[in-house]
């Protein structure tokens, strides 16, 4: 498969991996785990920190961390010199495993990835609790807390999940469904939230506008040159006006109505999380999160293996997302509101996301070309899961009509921005030759 030309984590191989797919219930949560705005794969990689640096908001001193560039991470050929020469040394009877050629191992790379995660997880817990108390009537600082709580959990996660064979595989699991339960736990309130203010922006945007035209349907391409003075053309705009005089009608009572839902709702996800951070199921992680940042535990085997170690795992995770997109259904197949074809979509966006976290451990940065496609996949799940909320709505018993014809023309808005999001994802998708499988 041809790529474009930029530094990548892998070379092809053939998808054989036998990690469990983020198909998994705990992979699922801890990865699809963001409302809007939490830091998806367009997002800004956080700056790697260890504990005690400097970040703005800890206000501690700030320490130099050492510089973990493509430079250093891009594993060169590792050459075995001719035995004998100047070069070559035979450990005695008790020395240590000699390291690879190029010096760096597979812990030196994934540890302190780890533990930058872990000190970020920490450090943000700590703002969150300081913002958390009753003094701080903003609420602001401990949003972007938990934003922060949530980013590092996701990443240390989609890490152990995808490095699973160099680390210790029963530590590596538990703590992931433990992180998995928090990220999910803490994501509700704000994806509740998102989801009311994007559905209570679109009705306002369509009461005031031009209704959507139906699908399938051409839009008008210019004026008939004879005036419409005829009772037939005054009579073809009256289903126009009446259905703006019914959406008008009806969008305040579905603005209403959803608010209502959706509060109660983030209401109930806002005490959840509070309930999971008072619990000893937290506290436990916390304390797994505190020992990881000091200690990485690993497989056995592992200490003194080259770098190259962490190739094969992240080659999996690569060819995963590759093998996905070109399983996406085709636009010529596509039809009105499948939402039966939502959950494909949503599978590529969680194995973009490993690779990406993948990407970030072996060469220290996020990959660049796919930002906007990992931003083109949020915003497909978002209108996926607000026109899902629009569809529960309008089941409501005993609402009135004109309130069901705004929802119903609210969900038909959200899910022509789920189309945008599919034809941008495949218009920013890098790799062309996946999107022409057959």
């Amino acid at each position: 498969m041809r790529r474009p030309d930029h530094p990548t984590t892998t070379r092809p191989t053939a998808v054989n991996g036998a990690l469990p797919g983020p198909e998994s219930p705990e992979a699922r949560e801890a990865l699809e785990a963001d409302g809007p705005g939490g830091g998806g794969p367009g997002a800004g990689v956080p700056e790697r920190t260890v504990p005690g640096a400097g970040a703005p908001e800890a206000g501690g001193p700030e320490r130099a961390v050492p510089d973990r560039t493509a430079s250093k991470r891009a594993f060169p050929d590792r050459t075995v010199p001719e035995a004998g020469g100047p070069d070559h040394a035979v450990p005695g009877p008790t020395a240590a495993p000699p390291l690879p050629a190029d010096g760096v191992t597979a812990e030196a790379v994934l540890a302190p990835y780890l533990q930058g995660q872990a000190a970020d997880f920490l450090r943000s817990l700590r703002l969150h609790r300081e913002h958390s108390a009753p003094s701080d009537a903003g609420g602001q600082g401990a949003e972007a807390a938990a934003r922060a709580l949530r980013r590092s959990a996701r990443r240390i996660s989609g890490s152990l999940h995808t490095f699973r064979t160099v680390l210790d595989p029963a530590w590596a699991d538990h703590l992931r469904t433990e992180l998995a339960w928090l990220s999910g736990t803490l994501a509700r309130e704000h994806a509740y939230a998102g989801r009311l203010t994007r559905l209570l922006d679109a009705l306002h945007q369509l009461s005031g506008a031009t209704l959507p035209a139906a699908r399938g349907t051409k839009p008008a391409t210019k004026p008939a040159t004879k005036p419409a003075t005829t009772a037939a053309a005054r009579t073809a705009g009256a289903p126009e006006a009446q259905g703006r005089a019914l959406l008008g009608v009806g969008a305040a009572r579905a603005g209403a109505l959803l608010e209502r839902q959706l509060t109660l709702a983030r209401t109930r996800a806002h005490s959840a999380a509070l309930q999971a951070l008072g619990s000893s199921r937290f506290h436990a992680v916390a304390d797994a999160v505190a020992l990881l940042a000091s200690e990485v535990p690993l497989a056995p085997g592992t200490t003194g293996r080259g770098a190259e170690a962490l190739l094969e795992p992240a080659e999996r995770a690569e060819q995963r997302l590759l093998a996905a997109v070109v399983a996406l259904p085709a636009d010529e197949s596509a039809e009105p509101y499948n939402e039966a074809q939502d959950a494909a979509w949503h599978q590529a966006r969680l194995l973009l996301r490993l690779h990406r976290y993948a990407h970030e451990v072996v060469l220290g940065a996020a990959d660049p070309v796919l930002t906007g496609a990992g931003h083109a996949l949020d915003l497909h799940r978002d209108a996926a899961e607000a026109a899902a909320a629009a569809a529960a709505a309008a089941r409501t018993p005993r609402i009135a009509p004109a309130t069901a014809y705004a929802l119903g023309v609210l969900h038909a808005d959200q899910r022509h921005e789920v189309e945008a999001a599919r034809a941008v994802f495949r218009e920013t998708w890098p790799y062309a030759t996946a999107m022409t499988a057959p």
